[in-house]
């Protein structure tokens, strides 16, 4: 049985509450949405939705001052690490069924022709695929299994911020993701296939061209990465918010770690020694820049779904708040 929920969903929602509080209004329960619905009564030409964003980032940070989302983010890298190339094996072996190995095959190569060279990452990309193309079923089945932790991890993060506690957590988020691992396979053919057509976008070398590459990839990538995000807000989470804002939030959520993404291309194209901190262990500093920027990508992932959670509860306040209006009762 899942407890009530604690204070601090209600507490960020006061304190953003003041954004939009004119001086003297109070900041309780319903505090400053309780003005902002009064004046947008007197102002029906404003947009509900404009007070709603309004009120956003105080909500946020009222509800992260509560919350070390830093280490939040540490602790789903930790399960990314462990989860992440379990998960593209299984994806990669999937795939295989859907456009055969020798497709799978060729489309390592092109990823391998589309990214950095000299950054190691392209060779790197292709041995794993083709590893995974024609790994047997036996180890694939492991994968599977060790590629659900990624969405215990999810969970468990999703749970703490949301200050929620729930029994048999970890099984909860296995079994949630495991559609997202059904449907990896389609997702990564989208972003696989258009590999061919950055290479050529990439081999030409003209301004334009490598601007139209990174277009293409930005937004593929942001799709292939806002679908499972907002199944994640939705389900995987254990106080999930609604399909309608699990969809707002994960796809503008997605949108940020698209961008991230191409940064991270663009990262491998500077002429940085990683291994220069690690006493010239190219490997070693490979390996701890691209856990650096999973970490990163995971704080925008967190902080997305907290700010989804916080919309959805600005907006139950609102109406709330608009139904005492209506009703002429007070509203303190």
């Amino acid at each position: 049985m899942r407890p009530p929920r604690g204070r601090a969903g209600d507490d960020a929602t006061a304190a953003s509450c003041g954004s939009t509080a004119a001086p003297g209004a109070g900041t309780g329960e319903h505090g400053g949405v309780s003005t902002a619905v009064a004046r947008s009564e007197r102002r029906p030409g404003r947009a509900p939705w404009r007070e709603v964003l309004g009120a956003l980032p105080w909500a946020v940070r009222s509800q992260l001052s509560r919350q070390d989302l830093l280490l939040h983010g540490a602790a789903v890298t930790f399960y990314a690490a462990i989860a992440g190339v379990p998960m593209l094996m299984l994806a990669v072996r999937l795939a295989t069924l859907v456009v055969g190995e020798e497709r799978v095959r060729y489309l390592s190569t092109t990823l391998e022709a589309a990214l950095p060279r000299g950054s190691g990452a392209g060779p790197v990309a292709r041995t794993v695929i083709e590893q995974a193309a024609s790994t047997s079923w036996f180890v694939a089945l492991f994968a599977a299994f060790a590629a659900s932790l990624y969405g215990e991890g999810l969970r468990r993060a999703y749970g703490s911020l949301d200050r929620v506690t729930e029994s048999r957590t970890g099984w909860r988020g296995r079994i949630a993701v495991l559609p997202v691992l059904a449907a990896a396979p389609l997702l990564l053919l989208a972003v696989l296939g258009i590999t061919p057509l950055l290479a050529t976008l990439f081999s030409e070398g003209r301004p334009a061209a490598t601007a139209l590459g990174v277009y293409v990839a930005l937004n593929v990538d942001w799709i292939a990465v806002s679908v499972p995000l907002a199944w994640s807000f939705r389900v995987v989470a254990p106080d999930p918010p609604s399909w309608r804002l699990a969809l707002i939030g994960g796809f503008a959520t997605g949108a940020f770690i698209s961008g991230f993404l191409q940064g991270f291309t663009l990262f491998l194209w500077l002429p940085i020694d990683l291994g220069a901190p690690f006493g010239g262990n190219q490997a070693v500093g490979g390996w701890t820049a691209v856990l650096l920027w999973v970490w990163l990508l995971h704080l925008v992932a967190l902080l997305g779904y907290v700010a989804t959670q916080q919309a959805g509860r600005l907006i139950a306040t609102r109406r709330e708040v608009a139904e005492l209006v209506r009703r002429g009762e007070p509203v303190a």
